[in-house]
């Protein structure tokens, strides 16, 4: 018999033997967007280890992107606020979370990005494996942390979702193709309340265009007189459009002008929406409208097509991921995506203002006729070719 018969040479010499393991925490303390995006390896964990429970941290404002999700046992927050509430306050607000996530007894831990507290947790919680990125600026104790350490993808375009299941590559679970779509499960209290809001403004399911044009970033977002004319076009294509935005003042303002602008009636439900109820809003939309912000991620994930407008930020790292998609870009400027936060940090982004309006009701016909093709998504030149994100 031949050396290493019956044996996968490529499997991992330090593989973590998965049909061991009851237990696994995942912490990712990022952003809305960031969280979602993680929701495919809850998936793949799930479906190679189904006796396993699958269990995530995340702060709690961020809560609402994996609650409900099918994968998930217990999901533990991290309030931000606890900090305002005092020393001896938040004390004890992180004792009794300690003492949940040790009642546990995790025997994996699995941290997607190079966070202090995930550091802290491997050395507290002691699981017998934990899985982290590695981390330039953590020094030894860093390494000397965790089992086993997720090298940087060369790639710097590679998408965040696939970095995300690098965690898994690296103890030796691959994902397969069709477990890698994003989960975002809006509940049925939300799902009743946008009915009841469809209702009152008389919109059929598939009826209407969401629009979301803010960003918490303002260097993400296509001028408001864009946006209306935008509205205006699409109203003259017999499509009603829904406004949604964030309960922040910056981006109210923003609705504001939009509306002052505009020569259309509009559905204007900003502030007005929790996540979920966000989430089940773009669920029943014939499609989505916005720029790379957490939105566009949940419309992703209800699988509902979409226009996503991308300037400083790149598109092939957090483009909208397995949805049938237009990216529209103006790679005209050599700079993008730069990663800056506006050009020379000014808060502005002049690729973004330069898009204009005729180039973004292209990609919307495009989905509007059925034409685009299954994720990854496309990327729209301006000068009319379209590459692969």
């Amino acid at each position: 018999m031949p050396l290493d018969a019956g044996r996968d040479l490529r499997r991992l010499p330090d593989a973590v033997p998965l049909d061991l393991v009851r237990r696994v925490l995942v912490v990712n303390l990022r952003h809305h967007g960031d969280v979602l995006l993680c929701s495919p390896l809850l998936t793949v964990l799930k479906n190679h280890v189904p006796e396993c429970e699958v269990d995530a941290l995340v702060y709690a404002d961020t809560a609402p992107m994996l609650s409900l999700h099918p994968a998930l046992a217990q999901l533990h927050r991290i309030d931000r606020g606890w900090k305002g509430l005092g020393p001896l306050a938040q004390l004890r607000s992180e004792w009794r979370l300690l003492s949940s996530l040790r009642a546990r007894r995790y025997d994996l831990l699995i941290a997607l990005t190079p966070h202090r507290r995930a550091q802290w947790l491997a050395r507290l919680l002691k699981p017998r494996w934990s899985v982290a990125p590695q981390h330039a600026g953590g020094g030894k104790s860093w390494k000397r942390s965790f089992t086993h350490l997720v090298a940087r993808p060369i790639a710097t375009w590679r998408h965040t979702v696939e970095c995300y299941l690098d965690a898994l590559r690296r103890i030796g679970c691959q994902p397969s193709p069709h477990e890698r779509s994003l989960c975002l499960v809006p509940g049925a209290e939300a799902e009743g309340r946008i009915l009841e809001m469809l209702a009152e403004h008389r919109l059929k399911e598939r009826g209407y265009i969401h629009v979301h044009p803010g960003s918490r970033w303002q260097f993400k977002c296509w001028p408001a007189a864009k946006v209306a004319e935008l509205i205006d076009r699409l109203h003259a294509l017999g499509w009603t459009s829904v406004l949604t935005a964030a309960p922040d003042a910056a981006e109210a303002a923003m609705i504001a002008q939009i509306r002052a602008a505009v020569h259309v009636p509009v559905v204007d439900l900003s502030g007005r929406l929790t996540l979920k109820e966000l989430a089940a809003l773009s669920a029943r939309a014939r499609l989505f409208v916005g720029v790379d912000s957490a939105p566009m991620h949940i419309a992703a994930a209800v699988d509902t097509p979409l226009v996503a407008l991308f300037g400083p930020s790149g598109a092939r790292q957090w483009g909208p991921w397995h949805v049938r998609a237009q990216v529209v870009a103006d790679e005209r400027h050599q700079c993008v995506p730069c990663g800056r936060d506006g050009c020379a940090g000014s808060k502005r982004s002049e690729c973004l203002e330069s898009l204009p309006v005729a180039r973004v009701m292209e990609a919307v016909q495009l989905l509007l006729d059925d034409q685009a093709t299954p994720p990854p998504a496309w990327i729209a030149h301006l000068d009319g070719e379209d590459l692969r994100a």
